[in-house]
């Protein structure tokens, strides 16, 4: 039945008057293969734990979580990459059975569910891991981490100060929190403003030469995008990543959206993405009108085009504070203390064609989405007003 030579309802009758013995050893196997296949073929803890759930159901997404566990205990730790790690240890993930041979009737009594039905789950499971494809390896697999990797995902590239991070989620984390919408812009603006003016140093550093041992390189993360509304929410993180000199390119049929630029780059998308995704969801949740059953279709109206809306501004802001800072960043020369032209421009040019080279190498073939279909004018008026009073960067990283 693994082997796909039994149909599905056959199999699972077949496991279930099985005695366990003979049944759970190879059923907690062939879980535990397929979902090691995934992980040596590129996917990562949180990918597939992400994909399972929005496929399958939140028990399956579970199973996924103690894979990760079992195959963690396989090696030592000096082998596996701290991002993985971090993954796991986000997840949850622990061995919390005491033998595989028991796994399956252990679950049972954890989740208060008959065998039969955890048999399902498990089964299900196997049939959703079989239709993942392989992608780019971005992270590498437990066991095949040979240096210690940091946190942009090029051994030796990240020149990002932890400290620096820290202080801009402290900041953004204060203009989620704020109900003033002058005092989150400030917070935020603050917190752009850090990042732009470490994104320019390094460019120029590495520009002049930089420090050779840590060469500085484009590379690539995936962001969730969960659902619902899942294309809006990918073109907000597009709209952030082209203000911060980054390009994204969306896999919705595996819930992430694939990031290309520089370390410090990528952590300012990931932070402000999800920082303007909190304060949409804020504002919805405030705008909405009432749901209920006879509501039920307005609302889902509503709540689709107001994320259009709240993008296509936040795009629209965005592409202005990217101009401005360029202008700022280049209107005095180097003798009045601002940035040389003739420095700045090329250098942002080579690393743009460097990330799109990147980006080429691992979507050679991409096509461009739809736009998303507005249903509510409510929502969309409600989107943009919403937008307007985001808290936005007024010193975005220069755009192209």
């Amino acid at each position: 039945m693994l082997a796909g030579t039994v149909d599905y309802e056959a199999g699972l009758d077949a496991l279930t008057v099985t005695p366990s013995v003979e049944v759970d050893p190879e059923l907690v196997a062939a879980k535990d293969e397929a979902c090691a296949r995934l992980w040596r073929s590129g996917w990562q803890p949180a990918e597939l734990h992400r994909v399972v759930a929005r496929r399958g159901r939140p028990h399956q997404a579970d199973l996924v979580t103690d894979a990760v566990a079992g195959y963690l205990r396989q090696f030592p730790g000096a082998t596996v990459d701290h991002r993985w790690r971090a993954q796991a240890d986000t997840l949850g993930a622990r061995v919390w059975w005491t033998g595989d041979a028991t796994y399956v009737d252990e679950l049972a009594a954890r989740w208060r569910l008959d065998r039969v039905v955890v048999l399902d789950l498990m089964l299900g499971l196997l049939a959703i891991l079989a239709t993942l494809p392989p992608i780019e390896k971005l992270v590498p697999a437990p066991g095949s981490a040979t240096a210690p990797a940091d946190a942009s995902g090029t051994v030796g590239s990240s020149r990002t100060d932890p400290r620096l991070l820290d202080r801009v989620r402290a900041l953004l984390a204060k203009a989620e929190s704020t109900t003033f919408p002058a005092e989150a812009e400030t917070y935020t603006a603050k917190a752009q403003e850090l990042v732009t003016r470490h994104s320019l140093d390094e460019a120029l550093l590495a520009a002049r030469g930089g420090d050779p041992a840590t060469p500085v390189v484009p590379y690539a993360r995936r962001i969730g995008v969960d659902h619902p509304h899942e294309k809006a929410k990918a073109a907000l993180l597009d709209a952030v990543a082209r203000a911060n000199h980054c390009h994204t390119v969306s896999s919705p049929e595996l819930a992430f959206s694939t990031v290309f630029g520089f370390d410090t780059d990528i952590d300012a998308v990931d932070l402000l993405y999800t920082s303007l995704l909190v304060q949409a969801h804020q504002a919805m949740a405030r705008a909405e009108p009432p749901g209920g059953k006879a509501g039920r279709n307005r609302l889902k109206a509503f709540r689709q085009s107001f994320l259009v809306a709240f993008a296509a501004r936040i795009d629209e802001r965005l592409a202005g504070a990217a101009q401005l800072a360029l202008a700022q960043a280049t209107g005095r020369g180097a003798g009045d203390g601002g940035t040389d032209p003739a420095d700045l421009l090329p250098v942002l040019a080579r690393r743009d064609e460097q990330i799109r080279e990147t980006m080429r190498r691992v979507f050679p073939h991409t096509v461009r989405a739809r736009a998303s279909r507005v249903d509510s004018h409510e929502g969309w008026e409600s989107g943009r007003r919403a937008a307007d009073h985001a808290a936005l960067p007024t010193g975005t990283a220069p755009g192209r």
